[in-house]
């Protein structure tokens, strides 16, 4: 006969006997509002109660958890845990259970949010910065991101608490912050953390403060970015990638249906994640971009195949939900759209099935196979560029270098060999 579960209710009651019993309650209700099913939030909760009981004999309370607590937990207390029972000793499920214990704390207010305490007066600049990258420079989030954290670091480790006194900067404090902070790192990272930098200070230019000799002190980094060819996929490759889903079920429909949208449109992660029903026009044919980068919207041809595959996963695949997003979750927790996460996930799979995985991980690869086709068929670089939407033709340029049978006809000749 198997042994049944312990109930939430015992689960609960003995979670309460820790530092988490006020929060149990709320834990439970936010693992059901996500659509856990009873064994996983049972399980979820056993680790809670583990890591409550540990707190209490830590004497730690609520509002002190964060990251490095857990880290505590997990590399100095599992290792010699003699608890009682229930005491789930697994990392990878403590781990999973536990950034969902935060990520409701954190939610629900009951504890600071993950960003580093910064001074009031560095947490303004940054607001504006963010605005500024956002409005005027219409750069995605991702981006903003990555500029904002190495300004704050900058910020930080300039001024700490105090007021900003921005007139009082060095080039040689710029110069030095840029060459410590990228020891250590690949070409390509530490030119960002100076684009970074100069980014910012424009910003400040903008608003009257004369940066020219900051911005000319920032170190720049030797990176090509034209160097390299880049990557795609053969035809064939690209073939057995498309067949390679399930179509009997309904995350195998929902995947073939992103798959085609990267391999037919050239889309990037974010975009497909971040489509919504209202952006389909069935009866136009067309795809709305909404959310692209640089907030823009383009509007797409939407090609046979896409749309009988996302025509094939909402009739018979996506889940009844309240959410317009097209592409949804179809696991706990559920009625939520997916992230590009899980945009990758789905392409790493497909990679793995056709045993390319060694060579490809990530999602960019579709986009030059796009264009690297696209460009053999006879398209122009305009058309590659507005399907693929850079705002610059130059950006594009670079599939000139694939496209061998075009360069062979420019090619001059070996010296002293005979044309």
């Amino acid at each position: 006969m198997i042994t049944p579960v312990v109930s939430e209710v015992v689960v609960c009651n003995r979670a309460r006997y820790g530092a988490l019993g006020p929060v149990v309650g709320n834990f439970t209700d936010y693992l059901g509002r996500h659509g856990y099913a009873g064994i996983t939030k049972e399980n979820y909760l056993q680790c809670a109660s583990h890591f409550g009981r540990w707190l209490t004999a830590r004497r730690i309370a609520i509002n002190h958890i964060d990251e490095t607590v857990l880290h505590r937990f997990l590399t100095e207390h599992l290792p010699v845990c003699h608890c009682s029972k229930p005491r789930p000793r697994t990392p990878a499920n403590l781990r999973r259970a536990l950034r969902h214990l935060l990520h409701m704390l954190r939610s629900e207010g009951i504890i600071p949010s993950t960003s580093a305490p910064v001074s009031s007066f560095i947490s303004e600049e940054l607001r504006l910065f963010d605005a500024y990258l956002q409005d005027v420079q219409g750069l995605a989030p991702a981006t903003r991101l990555y500029r904002l954290r190495y300004v704050r670091e900058f910020l930080i480790a300039r001024f700490g608490w105090g007021p900003l006194a921005l007139e009082c900067l060095k080039p040689d404090e710029i110069c030095r912050f840029v060459t410590d902070r990228a020891a250590g790192c690949q070409p390509r990272t530490a030119g960002i953390i100076g684009d970074c930098l100069r980014s910012y200070l424009r910003f400040r230019r903008i608003h009257g403060q004369p940066t020219e000799p900051l911005i000319a002190a920032v170190p720049r980094v030797a990176y090509w970015r034209l160097a390299a060819l880049p990557d795609s996929l053969t035809d064939s490759e690209l073939a057995g990638l498309v067949n390679s889903f399930d179509h009997t079920c309904p995350t195998g429909r929902r995947d073939y249906a992103i798959i085609r949208c990267l391999v037919d449109l050239g889309l990037r992660a974010s975009e497909v994640a971040f489509i919504q029903l209202d952006d389909l026009n069935w009866r136009e044919g067309t795809l709305r971009i909404a959310k692209a980068k640089a907030k823009r919207t383009t509007l797409l041809p939407l090609p046979l195949e896409t749309g009988r595959a996302i025509a094939d996963y909402l009739r018979f695949g996506r889940p009844r939900t309240e959410s317009r997003a097209l592409f949804v979750r179809h696991r706990a927790p559920r009625d939520e759209p997916v992230g590009p996460s899980l945009v990758r996930n789905a392409v790493r799979c497909a990679y793995a099935r056709c045993s390319l995985a060694q060579r490809w991980t990530g999602t960019h690869v579709l986009r030059h196979s796009v264009a690297s086709r696209l460009l053999r068929e006879g398209a122009s670089l305009k058309d590659i560029a507005d399907l693929l939407r850079h705002r610059n033709v130059n950006t594009t340029t670079i599939y000139v270098k694939v496209d061998l049978p075009r360069l062979n006809t420019v090619a001059l000749p070996w010296p002293g060999r005979r044309t």
